[in-house]
């Protein structure tokens, strides 16, 4: 039996180079065969701008959205109120393996990168 799939994430504020914490992130998953989209846990950036405790992915998840509710911040974006208010992210899992997608945030754009 293969081991189910890990995802984490964090977020870096690019503007103040620093973690951005106070933010609530939600993982979703989706059903390959349905198509549709169901929650399967949310938590907040700590001050170390990481959001962890995700609980293994459900087989035979394939594909993965994080949404960073960026206007959630405890602490506001440089430069004021937060022109992307959220960011969602989808990408693809492989089973038994650990996904780490950390995204970085500046007041006027962002990226994201699969991590180690």
């Amino acid at each position: 039996m293969t081991a189910a799939a890990t995802v984490s994430t964090h977020v870096l504020d690019t503007a103040t180079g620093r973690p951005a914490g106070g933010m609530d992130v939600e993982l979703s998953v989706r059903d390959g065969a349905a198509g549709t989209w169901s929650v399967l846990a949310a938590g907040r950036t700590d001050a170390d701008g990481r959001c962890a405790g995700f609980p293994p992915l459900p087989p035979p998840a394939d594909r993965v959205r994080l949404r960073f509710d960026v206007a959630t911040r405890q602490e506001p974006p440089a430069g004021g109120p937060a022109f992307f208010p959220e960011v969602a992210v989808t990408f693809a899992v492989a089973p038994g393996e650990h996904h780490h997608v950390p995204l970085l945030l500046s007041p006027f754009g962002y990226s994201v990168y699969r991590g180690s």
